[in-house]
């Protein structure tokens, strides 16, 4: 029986595991979201989210923990630097499991893990809508307009383009041809 025996071993040795999940969740730190299987996501995210706890306080002794599980400088003060700040207020669920199909050569359940804060098309900020603007016509007079010579009338910089002489059509790539 395999009464309270869970944690998955992923089909590896224990130090095979402990350095691919470390290397994944530098992955992860660095650049805020990996693709993977379901099965090394759901360990990577037992692994990470204590150390982005960990991040909170920012003193020498936990920068020291940090590194001893990550093994990656770059990782660890971009952990402190960036991601700290961000998830300050968070009580918890620092990351996110997105299913994404199975792989086409092993049919393995794929995902991307994902750092919540960072993917800003989720949280539907600012970032995520275009601005909404109101088209309509202006009665008011544009600044571009100047008075016309003859009668004391002013001309809008649209009716000035549209007295030009028209372009030339486009060349289709041919540079033989005379550009006006």
């Amino acid at each position: 029986m395999r009464h309270q025996r869970v944690i998955n071993h992923l089909g590896r040795t224990s130090s095979h595991r402990k350095s691919m999940i470390s290397n994944m969740a530098s992955s992860l730190i660095l650049h805020k979201r990996i693709t993977t299987t379901t099965a090394k996501a759901k360990v990577l995210k037992t692994f990470v989210e204590p150390l982005i706890t960990k991040s909170k306080e920012d003193s020498t002794h936990s920068r020291r923990v940090v590194f001893g599980y990550l093994k990656d400088k770059e990782a660890v003060a971009e952990l402190f630097r960036e991601i700290s700040p961000k998830i300050a207020d968070r009580p918890g669920g620092y990351t996110r499991i997105l299913k994404t199909g199975n792989r086409i050569g092993d049919n393995a359940e794929m995902c991307i893990i994902e750092l919540v804060d960072f993917n800003e098309a989720m949280q539907g900020g600012e970032a995520a809508k275009p601005k909404a603007t109101r088209r309509r016509r202006s009665t008011k007079k544009s600044d571009t307009e100047k008075p016309d010579a003859k009668a004391g009338r002013t001309t809008s910089a649209k009716a000035r383009k549209n007295t030009k002489e028209p372009k030339a059509k486009e060349n289709s790539g041919s540079d033989t041809d005379e550009k006006e």
